[in-house]
């Protein structure tokens, strides 16, 4: 928690002017009770009425100055929390702006969502309640302490049988509650990865009809946080009562023993009436203390996961000095390149080494898992090699900026992937200041136009979320047009042409040759036809390179190859293609 009260750093004028209210308001309600006194002593015993009028109008004057005080209070404590959670957010987004893929195989995007959402809520209610309670809590129980023995010390034998008692509920309380919060969160991170699961897979679901199934795994984690739930707020529920049986008990024996002493001529009515007061503002501050208490370690169940997000250090980050290419434009190459994924037994890629070069296509093939997806990965460095070497235009892709070889790539991955919006903004995505002709005309050759102008809309058509509103084809076009807008020296398709049917994948690759003349094209593919014409194929097995050269070439020298386009075209196509 301590941690973050670092975003506190903006709203120093705010935190003080909060202080200076929050001491206004405790002055005014420890004052209150003397004013009373004084009226039950001076005004109402001598029948001065003149005197009650007076202090009758201070004590209103002094109500209306500690209402206002606590108000204003409030009103800033509540901006300088959003604010401050306000900022957290942001940063937490940031972070994950930041890291690699293998930051989100150690945090799952459900736990990241619950920490940027409901954690940093539990944050900004305890800022609310510590920047109100922090301050005129301690100073109202403490003076308070003071001033009723200032007006009795023969009643504070109350006082002081009564808080041993508060202060052992508390720390039951506490020591019951607090490993229920951590438990809670971590229960919320279930909920929200079952429920996500089960929006982004619902075709899945109703397609094998596990409806029935998933809803028992939603009620079995949705009654998990229940109960938790239910057991902290029947422990926080259980504390109030005791604290108002207790007050009350406390005011009974003050009236009680107070009117002996007053009756005794030991003590004055209107100072027993000021030390009830006192002893109601003193058990009062104690309970919101409490609460305090009770909170903050919740609270701090929330920092420490927003606090492991904010201090995972990326695995992928920029030299302070990167390196820009100086003329080489769109090469790529690999250089004895090994990677393999964080826990795996083995490698997912072995020794590659190839070139690819402007105006030419290399095309990536091989069986599943071959780790054709990991290799084009690491183009982008989505991922770093373990060994070896990736050299984008003659520079090693690590002493280049992120950002920087980045805007090289047009990149179209595996699964389309689209977002909440019209066609126009999805295809500005690869380019934000393209005008209205260059979306067209990539529209036209990824062959998108002719379901793009069916739309009701056309081009300013919604997208819904996931792009569930349009096929699966269709996504890949718009993400191939999405690419194709960019005007990148690179482009990297990862099996982007599965879901066209043969036509359109052969339009498509053929207004591709013309608009990638002077650019490198590298292709993932499944089908023998996506890649036959490429002026060189790779050939992939269990992550080591088997073959590289022409169709012809490889369908001489390479088994593997030559047993993937036997599974794939008839004799009379295979004579076809390699004469």
């Amino acid at each position: 928690m301590i941690k973050l009260l670092r975003f506190l750093k903006p709203y120093r004028i705010l935190l003080a002017l909060i202080l200076a209210l929050a001491v206004g308001q405790s002055v005014a309600n420890l004052y209150l009770p003397n004013l009373m006194a004084d009226i039950v002593n001076k005004g109402i015993s001598t029948f001065d009425t003149d005197y009650i009028w007076r202090t009758g109008g201070l004590m209103a004057i002094v109500a209306i100055a500690g209402t206002l005080c606590a108000v204003v209070g409030i009103y800033f404590s509540s901006q300088v929390a959003t604010g401050m959670v306000k900022v957290i957010r942001a940063e937490i987004f940031y972070r994950i702006q930041q890291f690699s893929l293998h930051e989100f195989d150690i945090v799952s995007t459900a736990s990241l969502i619950t920490r940027t959402s409901n954690d940093t809520v539990q944050i900004q209610q305890v800022m609310v309640m510590i920047l109100n309670m922090l301050i005129t809590a301690p100073i109202t129980l403490i003076v308070g302490i003071i001033l009723a023995l200032n007006q009795d010390v023969g009643l504070s034998w109350i006082l002081v049988a009564v808080m041993p008692i508060l202060v052992i509920v508390i720390l039951i309380l506490l020591v019951k509650a607090v490993p229920l919060f951590s438990i809670m969160q971590v229960k919320l991170d279930k909920l929200n990865l079952i429920l996500d699961e089960n929006l982004t897979g619902v075709r899945v679901v109703r397609a094998f009809n596990r409806i029935k199934h998933e809803e028992q795994r939603f009620d079995e984690a949705n009654r998990d946080v229940t109960s938790i739930a239910i057991k902290v707020n029947q422990m926080l529920a259980t504390m109030m009562p005791v604290m108002m049986l207790l007050i009350n008990l406390s005011s009974v024996a003050i009236i009680w023993f107070g009117s002996l002493r007053v009756t005794g001529g030991h003590l004055e009515i209107g100072a027993m009436f000021a030390f009830l007061q006192y002893a109601f503002q003193i058990l009062f501050s104690l309970l919101m203390v409490a609460l305090m208490f009770i909170m903050i370690p919740r609270a701090e169940a929330s920092a420490t996961r927003i606090n492991e997000v904010l201090a995972m250090e990326p695995e992928i980050n920029d030299l302070k000095e990167v390196k820009k290419a100086d003329k080489l434009r769109g090469f790529v190459e690999f250089q004895n390149v090994t990677f393999s994924y964080h826990g795996a037994e083995k490698p997912a890629l072995y020794n590659i080494s190839f070139r690819a070069s402007p105006g030419n296509v290399t095309a990536i093939i091989g069986g599943t898992g071959a780790g054709k997806s990991t290799l084009v990965n690491l183009i982008p460095r989505f991922y770093d090699v373990n060994s070896g070497r990736i050299l984008v235009d003659g520079v090693e892709i690590r002493q280049m900026s992120q950002d920087y070889l980045r805007e090289k790539i047009g990149f179209v991955p595996q699964k389309a992937v689209l977002f909440a919006g019209t066609v126009n903004e999805n295809l500005r995505f690869g380019h934000e200041n393209a005008t209205e002709a260059e979306i067209k005309h990539a529209a036209d050759v990824a062959q998108a136009s002719e379901f793009i102008t069916k739309m009701p809309e056309g081009f300013n058509s919604m997208i819904a979320q996931g792009g569930t509103n349009v096929s699966g084809g269709q996504m890949q076009r718009i993400s191939i047009a999405r690419a194709l807008v960019r005007k990148p020296e690179i482009y990297v398709f990862d099996d982007t042409f599965s879901a066209l049917d043969f036509k359109t994948d052969a339009k498509l690759r053929a207004a591709l040759k013309g608009e990638t003349r002077n650019a490198t094209v590298i292709i993932v593919a499944q089908r023998v036809s996506t890649v036959i014409d490429a002026n060189q194929i790779i050939v992939l097995d269990e992550g080591r390179v088997v073959g590289i050269g022409t169709h012809t070439k490889l369908m001489k020298t390479c088994d593997v190859y030559r047993a993937i386009v036997t599974s794939q075209l008839s004799a009379t196509e295979i004579e076809k293609e390699t004469v």
